[in-house]
Formats: structure tokens, sequence, C-alpha cells
């Protein structure tokens, strides 16, 4: 399943949510392991994930503009994954929050491949195994303000700024074209594009005590925005559901959702890319 084609559930979590909590007149009591996710000072999550990605780019060379390769149907699923995400919100006050996150998304493939590929100037040709190395990495921090309190419901607008750092190298016999026009085949050549850039996001994120031992909590954040010759787009959408099995700590599963889209004029990456995924996240909870 593609990133693209997700069921959108978790904006109908986002409205659900915010109907419970406005509907609710329910008040957990003060001792509530799950109330501390809602008051605590400091709350963390971490987790891995089961999750489909959507993986397409180009690699302009000196003079043309490539076609899109798709990572997915070229090279299927990776042989080596680690996929984690962390999240960190810190209560300065009841109302005002600071929200830190990083993802991070290494894959590594390897596939004899159907048909050249044309990455950069090189073209890396048919009947060879190229092996593919995708690393995305996400860093954002972000101020929320909680524009509305209750005792088991919170609702708060966000603003901060994703840093995404992400490298794409293949590696195979290829075809290599210097800067005079010239050919020659390489065996066993690689070939990298790596961009890093800041894009804004804006969002919103409620949370909802549900039980004295259960959390709900959904967040949607979205921007698009040119910055410094990187013409993008972030959507990020995740909902969850915490169980705290102690005062302090509990586990959990939510649904992810993470699309960008970039077009990039620099010398280390000048090209195109669509970065995806889309799944099941299981994660561990502290609250202090």
């Amino acid at each position: 399943m593609k990133a693209n084609r997700a069921i959108p559930y978790v904006p109908l979590a986002v409205c659900a949510l915010l109907a419970a909590g406005f509907a609710s007149g329910a008040r957990a009591q003060s001792t509530a392991p799950a109330q501390i996710l809602l008051d605590g000072k400091v709350v963390g999550n971490i987790g891995g994930f089961v999750l489909s990605t959507d993986l397409k780019a180009r690699l302009n060379g000196e003079s043309t503009n490539n076609a899109d390769v798709d990572f997915d149907k070229t090279f299927g699923k990776g042989s080596d994954q680690t996929r984690a995400r962390a999240d960190v919100l810190w209560r300065i006050t009841p109302t005002q929050h600071l929200r830190f996150l990083y993802f991070q998304n290494t894959t590594q493939r390897k596939r004899v491949i159907d048909e050249d590929i044309q990455w950069g100037d090189d073209v890396f040709t048919a009947g060879g195994e190229v092996k593919a190395t995708n690393k995305f990495n996400i860093a954002e921090v972000a101020y929320e303000y909680a524009f509305i309190r209750q005792p088991t419901f919170e609702l708060a607008g966000t603003l901060g700024v994703h840093w995404m750092d992400i490298g794409i190298k293949l590696k195979g016999d290829a075809m290599i074209t210097d800067s005079e026009g010239n050919t020659t085949s390489v065996s066993g050549t690689s070939k990298k594009g790596s961009v890093s850039a800041p894009l804004p996001v804006i969002g919103i994120r409620a949370g909802w005590v549900v039980a004295p031992q259960v959390y709900l909590d959904a967040q949607a954040q979205y921007f698009k925005a040119k910055v410094d010759n990187i013409d993008g787009s972030v959507l990020d959408l995740r909902a969850g559901a915490t169980w705290m099995f102690s005062q302090n700590f509990g586990v959990g599963a939510g649904y992810n959702r993470f699309t960008t889209n970039v077009k990039v004029e620099k010398n280390n990456f000048d090209g195109r890319l669509r970065m995806g995924y889309q799944g099941l996240q299981v994660f561990l909870t502290g609250a202090f």
C-alpha cells in the first residue's frame, strides 16, 4: 500500500477527539494514571514502526531532467531497515508547551535491475546488481499553545520547524559521463544525492483522558513553502492510544502518516523527491 492511498483515519480521529472533548462532561480522578499525560511536566514516547513506504526521486544530470525512479517498485522492500520515532512534550506552563520530534528511516535494498536507471549523469545498466541506500531523518521543534484546557481534554495549536536530512545512494555497474561528455563503463561505482533543509509547519493537537488508565491523542501538521532553492511541502498525521500501567509509564499504539514533496536546485541534489510512509507505531510512554 502506498502512502498516498491511505484512508484518512487520522483526520477522522482528530474530529472525533474534538467532538468528544467538547461533549464530554466526565472528570478523571486526580490519581488516575492517564491524567499525568494531560498534566505532566514532561511526556515522552519512543517506538518503532510496521509500515509501508513510498519513495520516488530523480537526480538531474548536468543538462538533463531525468525521469523519476520509483524505488519501491524497482528495488522492492528493504533488506535492512531502521525505523524509529521519538516525541517529547515539555509543558512550560499548563497552556504553553515545547514539543520535540525525531524520526529515522534507513533502508538498504539490493536487486538486479530490469532496466537502465538514470541517476544524475550516471546510467546504472540493466542486468547489473544495484544497491540502493536511503537515509531519511527528521528533527522538529515546535511551540504549542493550548487554547482549550479542560480537566480531561486539551486542544493546542502548534508552530514549528522540521529539519529534514535526506540521502539516496546507488551503487553498481554504471556508464559514467564526464564533464566533456565522454562515457566510461565502471563496475562498483556509487552516486549519491543528498539534501538538508528546514521546512516550517503549523498544526493542531488534541488529547483526551477517556478512562483512568486510557489516553487518546491526535495531531495534524502541514506546510508548503519555498526556502533556499527548495520548494517543498510537509504533511504529518498521527493518532494514538496509550494505556498507563503505572503512575508514570505506559504502552501505546498509533497510526502515523508522513509525506514530503520537495523540488531542489542545489549542487549536491538537483532534482525532485517524494518520500512518504504510513503504518502502525508501537511505543513506550513515560511522564513526570
